[in-house]
């Protein structure tokens, strides 16, 4: 990679990179990585990073890469503006390197495993393709690829990322679904989707495929979409996964029919992607099966952080189901979001600072639950309210972030607690039986 011309005399200082975590973490690699130096300023600290950025700091740089974590209205923005700062995102900053072609993915949910599955079927049709983005890789990490000639990136984008795009060009824009989520950082839904719809502005060429809820919001809110949208609507006659793969089911049967089209309208073999959905497997914590315990299944799907992925996960079962849920709230409507979880759960185990409000909308609607301080003891009182047959069932619902540094970290320490579990009741079992042979003895 070769430092683009638009940087070049930025960088002659060192540049300014807002956010300690992941994306800039990559950022400041690639920056390494062209002989460039850079300095990171984190409120939180960490990583030898500065806390405070004024304007005596601001001054020593031409440019400013941030975290999708940073608000449009964070102060430090100001300030770097009125210095003469360029301000990027780690995407659009790490997009001016690229040489390769790209791919949107976004969506309120499915948009991971429409990236990964999609990068996926692209390497199974012998295309050099690489899942990066909001899924953990940022894109500022393609620099280690050798050879960029010829490769596909597949960048799943959140709204934090599209909002301030100003150079990020995908060629295609696969937009999953639309629905409530990340209104604590948006005034309104409307505001939601137009950092969205950035993205529909940026696309270098003609190739947009949405599901049917975008259609319907873009249509409340007054867009209109391009005359070349495809949009993916359940009565359409695409054709289904394949048996043996992991899209038959609801919602990941969408996910693969929204792929089906962009794929059929790319003009690519069906065959190979039937082939690649086959062979592919879901990304770990969406809606899995950890383990059995006396006829009570636990399922982990610490990935469903809003309301409509964890209504949806509920769909899925037809068993009695005992919910584990709550953590940091991402606004919204919770008493609602409740009223709904009510009729589809039997009981309720709830973590994090949604708990208690979560736990008087449920009562209120006659369903039994406590409010836990750990995974651990969540597991535990779930299963203790489960009947045999029963499902208990990680879908939060909300955000990890206050009990834990991802969605990931949850989801292990849900199958760990399971696992720990399930120990246990083995031990107290074995004690038991030891226990009476001696009596009987």
């Amino acid at each position: 990679m070769e430092t683009p011309e638009l940087l070049k005399p930025l960088l002659e200082r060192p540049a300014a990179i807002f956010g300690a975590g992941v994306s800039g973490r990559a950022a400041g690699d690639l920056l390494r990585s062209q002989g460039r130096f850079f300095e990171v300023y984190d409120e939180r600290g960490g990583a030898q990073a500065r806390t405070e950025f004024g304007e005596h700091e601001a001054a020593r740089h031409g440019l400013v890469v941030h975290s999708p974590g940073f608000p449009p209205e964070h102060p430090w923005f100001e300030i770097a503006r009125k210095a003469g700062c360029m301000v990027l995102g780690e995407l659009d900053f790490a997009s001016l390197y690229w040489g390769g072609g790209s791919i949107a993915v976004t969506g309120t949910n499915g948009k991971t495993t429409v990236t990964e599955f999609l990068a996926y079927a692209f390497k199974r049709a012998g295309q050099q393709a690489v899942a990066v983005g909001n899924i953990g890789y940022p894109m500022s990490r393609l620099f280690e690829l050798s050879n960029h000639e010829g490769a596909v990136a597949v960048v799943e984008v959140s709204s934090f990322q599209s909002e301030s795009l100003k150079h990020f060009r995908p060629q295609s824009l696969i937009w999953t679904n639309f629905d409530e989520d990340h209104l604590e950082r948006y005034p309104s839904l409307k505001d939601y989707f137009e950092a969205k719809w950035r993205l529909v502005e940026q696309l270098s060429r003609p190739s947009l495929v949405i599901g049917e809820s975008v259609a319907t919001w873009a249509e409340k809110f007054g867009k209109t979409l391009p005359s070349f949208t495809r949009v993916v609507r359940r009565e359409d006659k695409l054709g289904g996964p394949p048996a043996n793969s992991p899209f038959l089911s609801y919602p990941q049967q969408e996910n693969y029919r929204l792929v089906r089209a962009f794929w059929e309208k790319e003009s690519m073999s069906v065959v190979t992607l039937e082939s690649a959905a086959a062979q592919f497997r879901l990304p770990r914590h969406r809606l899995q099966k950890v383990d059995e315990l006396r006829g009570v299944s636990f399922w982990n799907d610490s990935k469903a952080t809003n309301f409509a992925s964890a209504l949806a996960a509920m769909k899925t079962f037809r068993q009695p189901v005992i919910w584990i849920g709550g953590g940091k709230s991402k606004g919204g409507d919770i008493g609602a979001f409740a009223q709904a979880m009510a009729g589809q759960i039997q009981g309720a185990a709830l973590l994090g600072e949604t708990a208690p409000e979560l736990a008087e909308h449920l009562q209120a609607a006659g369903v039994g639950c406590q409010v836990c301080r750990s995974i651990p003891e969540a597991v535990a009182k779930a299963f203790a309210q489960a009947p045999a047959g029963a499902v208990v069932l990680l879908s939060p619902g909300f955000s990890s972030l206050d009990m834990f540094e991802s969605y990931t970290q949850r989801g292990f320490a849900f199958e760990q607690a399971v696992l720990g579990l399930k120990k246990q009741k083995a031990t107290d079992t074995n004690s038991a039986c030891a226990k009476t042979g001696e009596t009987l003895s």
